[in-house]
């Protein structure tokens, strides 16, 4: 194996490409490292988000294409929601694709003249024209680039946005593959905003096994780990789906905009009931054995003599809490609807369910009315959810434009501000307590995925904040080890720094076997740096009142141990993110 990245840099604007070798491997070793490395290059702290000069990174690890789980890709960009640089992480075949069309990460630069697909394989580039797919829904988008690019061969990946990318929404997200997604933050914005409906990867290069005993034996101990570990049985069978039962038994589920984290109404729309009612099959991105995705189904009749219409929707835990509890629905077949609204539109189901469980509040508190949002917002109502879904996919009127900036946004201009539910971006479906509302608001992706901060607080009751902060601290070098190699975190249990120092042995980088928990450090500074260097202060980040009056598994939340919380782990990250004062 070589120590090299290998980059493919495409500039949209001249329909020009350079394949850039880049010997930074045992310093940033791949996907989140590599990625940060990359708009440090090529990025630009004094220009907007959506400067042409601005690049969208897509990027994986070393270990994609030789071991389970190594399945995601991670998309790097400035974000339209805060114009700050940030993540998001996706699965299907995106990573896959990438690996056997001869890369490590792509970079798009640039702004197409006209809206544009682009196409690329280890042999190939293409820029095409497809002006006609204006506001398409993500589906159609879908289904006629295949049909523009059935010639296209080898492990293909699919990306492609919707309408809200069009028109530049925060909420936008990438679709991937039809199933999975690039979610949070506007990466589907930034598509769009040059002109670049979508992506077509084409795996068309082959790669050579490892040779020696050494690859075949770890890879079969990182097998038998997957497969015969309790992670197997529970993300294969109900999927994250199982979490809203336990979540709600302890009042950490969010319902109805956060004025509740519990209800008995779960048992209508817990994990169970989604497999018994609306299960169709399970999906894997590639080169996983594990098969976290679950197909639900609703059928709509279109014939009077029993003729229906079958639906397939992919469900998680994070999209049945923001289009089921957080909105009050509680029949599992209409929160599928909701979510495929959402995903016509491409909009994240978690920023978009957040945000309408904001409005439906300010409408009931008569901050705005009718006029604002076309229908009658109201806790449990799905089809009026349905229809808000499209108008705010498509920037319907001012109200649903200013909303897809951001729920906080909106509630700037409406009022409301201090029961929107935001921690840096819409809020997750955890609500464990003061620990996991200061690292989700201040985590480098504000994601629940961050850090282990939902879980630790299930584990400790004292209030100690250098104790805690210390947690979040020693915790993350390790994810972002993971997200470098690209790995699934639901792996974290198999692959220790160990494992991994043995898998990247096996297969050629063993420079960078041995240094892995200083590469996990330069990474965890590399990437604060540059989320930093464009903007990022924590001090600046402010959590809604709301988050201050819920009732959560340790009781009412204690607002000073909140505030304390926040401040030293802004302090902390500050600190982490630092330059580099080395001399040569």
């Amino acid at each position: 194996m070589t120590d090299f990245f290998k980059v493919l840099a495409v500039d949209l604007e001249s329909g020009k490409s350079r394949i850039e070798l880049i010997d930074e491997r045992s310093r940033v070793a791949g996907g989140s490292g590599l990625a940060a490395l990359l708009f440090s290059r090529y990025g630009h702290a004094d220009l907007s988000w959506n400067h042409s000069s601005q690049p969208i990174i897509l990027a994986v690890g070393p270990l994609t294409g030789y071991f389970p789980l190594m399945s995601k890709t991670v998309l790097a960009f400035r974000s339209p929601y805060h114009d700050q640089y940030t993540e998001s992480h996706g699965g299907g075949r995106s990573a896959l694709s990438l690996f056997f069309a001869g890369y490590d990460a792509l970079v798009v630069t640039g702004r197409a003249r006209g809206l544009s697909c682009l196409s690329f394989g280890s042999r190939h580039l293409h820029i095409e024209d497809v002006s006609f797919m204006k506001g398409y829904g993500t589906a159609m988008t879908g289904k006629l680039i295949r049909r523009m690019f059935s010639k296209s061969s080898g492990h293909r990946s699919i990306l492609r946005i919707g309408p809200a990318g069009e028109i530049g929404s925060a909420m936008a997200c990438i679709n991937i593959d039809s199933y999975r997604h690039f979610g949070r933050l506007g990466g589907g914005a930034v598509m769009g905003a040059k002109n670049l409906k979508g992506i077509v990867i084409n795996g068309d290069s082959s790669r050579p096994i490892p040779d020696g005993r050494e690859y075949r034996k770890i890879y079969d101990k990182v097998y038998q780990r997957v497969t015969s570990t309790d992670m197997m049985r529970k993300y294969y069978h109900l999927g994250t789906a199982v979490n809203l039962q336990g979540l709600n038994d302890i009042k950490a589920l969010p319902w109805r905009n956060l004025q509740s984290t519990s209800d008995p109404e779960v048992s209508r729309i817990n994990g169970d009931v989604f497999a018994d009612q609306t299960l169709l099959r399970n999906a894997a991105c590639s080169g996983c054995p594990v098969g976290c995705i679950h197909l639900g189904f609703f059928r709509d009749k279109f014939k009077e003599d029993a003729r229906y219409l079958y639906h397939q929707v992919p469900y998680d835990y994070e999209p049945i809490f923001a289009a089921g509890t957080m909105l009050g629905v509680t029949n599992c077949f209409d929160v599928l609807r909701i979510l495929e609204d959402f995903e016509r539109v491409g909009v994240d189901a978690m920023s978009a369910g957040v945000a309408l469980a904001w409005a439906t509040e300010a409408l009931e508190r008569g901050l705005i009315s009718a006029k604002e949002t076309v229908v009658n917002l109201k806790f449990g109502n799905a089809s009026a959810y349905q229809e808000a879904a499209g108008y705010l996919g498509t920037g319907h009127n001012d109200f649903y434009r200013q909303l897809g900036r951001g729920t906080l946004e909106a509630a700037s201009v409406y009022g409301g501000e201090e029961f929107a539910c935001v921690l840096g971006q819409e809020m997750a479906g955890y609500a464990t307590g003061s620990l996991y509302f200061a690292a989700q608001s201040l985590g480098f992706r504000h994601s629940h995925l961050d850090t282990g901060a939902y879980s630790y607080e299930q584990k400790h009751h004292e209030k100690d904040v250098e104790k805690a902060v210390d947690f979040l601290i020693d915790d993350e070098p390790g994810r972002v080890l993971l997200t470098s190699m690209v790995a699934c975190l639901f792996a974290r249990s198999v692959y220790d720094t160990e494992t991994l120092a043995q898998c990247l042995s096996a297969t050629g980088f063993e420079t960078l076997a041995e240094t892995l928990p200083e590469t996990a450090e330069q990474i965890r500074r590399l990437r604060w740096q540059v989320r930093i260097a464009t903007g990022f202060k924590p001090d600046e980040v402010e959590i809604p009142k709301r988050f201050y009056s819920v009732a959560t598994l340790h009781g009412p939340v204690d607002g000073p141990y909140l505030d304390d919380l926040k401040a030293e782990y802004g302090r902390r990250i500050m600190d982490l993110g630092k330059p580099d004062t080395s001399s040569d």
